[in-house]
């Protein structure tokens, strides 16, 4: 019982940075386009919330995968839903179904 509450709650942990992350990503992609066309210049405070909440993500994810014993597959395509602007939407996605029993998570 105790490793399935581990397991449940390194994938919550995940999940719940995952809407954050993707929100910050693309705050930061916009903040850069108004650096370069407007003298407004947010760069600096959406750069640091943006690595703050990407750094939680990838610590989060090693635990995640670590504790589901995903296999490759599974752990890369979720580490590559980070690095896209909107990825961390569909990661949340992803997490939520297999938290709620919908989804298996694919194992080694």
């Amino acid at each position: 019982m105790e490793v399935s509450i581990v397991n449940s709650s390194a994938v919550h942990r995940l999940r719940l940075v995952s809407g954050p992350e993707g929100v910050s990503f693309i705050l930061l992609l916009i903040c850069s386009v108004l650096k370069r066309t407007t003298s407004f210049d947010a760069v600096p405070v959406m750069g640091m919330v943006h690595g703050v909440l990407f750094i939680l993500y990838v610590v989060f994810w090693i635990q995640a995968w670590q504790a589901q014993k995903w296999d490759a597959k599974r752990g890369v395509l979720m580490f590559v839903l980070a690095v896209l602007p909107t990825g961390g939407f569909f990661a949340e996605r992803m997490l939520a179904k297999e938290e709620r029993g919908e989804l298996k998570p694919a194992t080694a």
